[in-house]
């Protein structure tokens, strides 16, 4: 084990990266290849990203949480949007079922695949995300920060450098809203009740979702 500060990692080994504490373990090695292999550059230094300032803000908060399952949830957050893992359902799902497989093919437990799932699935939406188990608030965080800018201002200036320095952005603005304008043409049933419809609304000429209020005054049921 790496001669660091271990409080809030007192049972697996750590390492120093960008700045942050991080587990340094066979899952989360795993998880940080499988990312690698499968994503955009743009898209993995984001996922990384995202781990690095959820890794940073647990630390903030010394909130107590699970370091495997946060990292695998993180790191794989938008594995909906490649391709390979694509499918009729709204990609956080698509990725939260893909997340939770590769979970259990690594030996992790059913509470912690299931933790992973939700981390996933939710990330895009925190006014859930952030009221769940500590792994899913804390991935749902650190999402936000890198995406928006959400809590920008509770990490240091330098540590939030040191981390883009090491895993840049790459124009990750214009890629991401590329990849989601892709799955609002091609999948249109799968944005309406979510972020993606605002991307099809403001982008995607032709785009229209329909209201919920339509859908309610339209069901099949006497008053």
């Amino acid at each position: 084990m790496n001669s660091i500060d271990k409080t809030l990692y007192p049972t697996v080994p750590t390492r120093l990266l960008a700045g942050v504490i991080v587990p340094d373990t066979r899952i989360v090695t795993s998880a940080i290849e499988f990312a690698r292999e499968h994503c955009e550059p743009y898209l993995f230094n984001h996922s990384m990203r995202s781990w690095l300032f959820s890794a940073a803000l647990a630390q903030l908060k010394n909130a107590s949480h699970d370091p495997e399952v946060l990292a695998v949830s993180t790191l794989l957050h938008d594995i909906g949007l490649v391709q390979e893992f694509s499918g009729p359902l709204r990609f956080e799902v698509e990725g939260a079922n893909a997340a939770r497989e590769f979970a259990r093919t690594l030996g992790m437990e059913d509470r912690q695949a299931q933790l992973i799932w939700d981390g996933v699935a939710l990330n895009s939406t925190p006014s859930i995300g952030l009221h769940k188990e500590p792994e899913v608030a804390l991935c749902t965080a650190g999402i936000g920060l890198d995406w928006g800018g959400f809590g920008y201002e509770m990490l240091a200036p330098a540590l939030i450098g040191s981390i883009v320095d090491a895993y840049p952005r790459l124009d990750m603005k214009q890629a991401f809203t590329h990849a989601v304008c892709r799955i609002v043409e091609a999948r249109p049933d799968t944005t309406y009740d979510n972020f993606a419809r605002d991307f099809g609304e403001r982008l995607v000429p032709g785009y229209k979702r329909p209201s919920a209020v339509d859908l309610l005054m339209d069901a099949p049921f006497k008053e």
